[in-house]
């Protein structure tokens, strides 16, 4: 339930993560956050979820955009969260455990959202709710529906090594990333920092 008045979520980040598989989280400003045109690229080259789907570009905007998008929020909290497989290079079962990522994503949002925030989230990978998605048609679950974190541009690893976030990587370990950016009117700023669960 939201409530009528904005509050300082600085001090509830610790308590309301705790209750969810949340490995390791960091808040940073959007300033910090690092966008290149390289990451694109790479999703123009190389991906084939590329001009299929709404979470996707051409369809989120160009990376100037995106950017200006994120910087119309105050923070961003990027979380983790770590699965574990039998076999990390088995693309389908990697990729299975990613619903149980989204699940704490949108979960994580409502928190913030419930205590006043307007938030923006992007996640792992490209949308999936939809076997297949819509795009260029209207998307059947704009509520639901998360634009994938590489989509806007962004650098996954050197935000973590700048905030000490590690990447757990082995044949039975996958680690998922999630930034909820966040914004409200009349309350205090948390401070930046990096902290591990």
């Amino acid at each position: 339930m939201q409530t009528s008045e904005k509050q300082d979520i600085t001090a509830d980040i610790p308590a309301i993560l705790s209750q969810y598989p949340v490995c390791q989280y960091a808040v940073l400003r959007p300033q910090e956050i690092p966008f290149s045109e390289k990451v694109r690229h790479i999703c123009r080259t190389d991906c084939e979820r590329y001009a299929r789907s709404w979470s996707c570009p051409p369809a989120v905007g160009e990376v100037k955009a995106c950017r200006e998008r994120c910087l119309d929020y105050e923070h961003v909290l990027v979380f983790t969260t770590v699965a574990e497989v039998a076999d990390a290079q088995v693309m389908t079962e990697t990729l299975a455990t990613r619903a149980g990522h989204e699940e704490v994503a949108r979960a994580l949002k409502g928190e913030f959202e419930g205590r006043g925030y307007r938030c923006l989230l992007l996640s792992t990978e490209s949308c999936q709710i939809c076997e297949t998605c819509a795009y260029p048609n209207p998307c059947r679950h704009p509520d639901r529906a998360i634009p994938c974190v590489e989509s806007y541009g962004i650098l996954v690893t050197e935000i973590a090594e700048n905030c000490g976030i590690e990447f757990y990587s082995d044949s039975h370990t996958v680690t998922w990333f999630g930034l909820l950016f966040y914004a409200w009117e009349n309350g205090h700023n948390p401070p930046p920092g990096s902290y591990t669960m």
